[in-house]
């Protein structure tokens, strides 16, 4: 990152399919993109038990994603399930 522009700009990762089926490509994003949630399964795991349990599924609120990002800083995420 030799130009100190290029810390000012985002780049959204490379995309597969068109139109309706147009998706961010996997292989594109990591780390580095802020895509890494490394808990994503384990949450996923305990909200598919508890709507299986029956019991009340706890919706979150995350708060207002700013214009231009395609996705949600997994820090974000975290302090929005933090206690639930």
């Amino acid at each position: 990152m030799a130009d100190p522009l290029d810390k000012a700009t985002s780049k959204a990762p490379a995309t597969l399919g068109e139109g309706c089926l147009s998706r961010y490509d996997p292989d594109d994003m990591g780390p580095e993109t802020g895509t890494e949630f490394p808990d994503a399964a384990q949450l996923w795991e305990q909200l598919q038990q508890e709507r299986d349990s029956g019991g009340p599924v706890q919706s979150v609120v995350l708060p207002r994603q700013p214009v231009g990002l395609g996705h949600w800083h997994p820090s974000v995420v975290e302090q929005a399930f933090e206690g639930l």
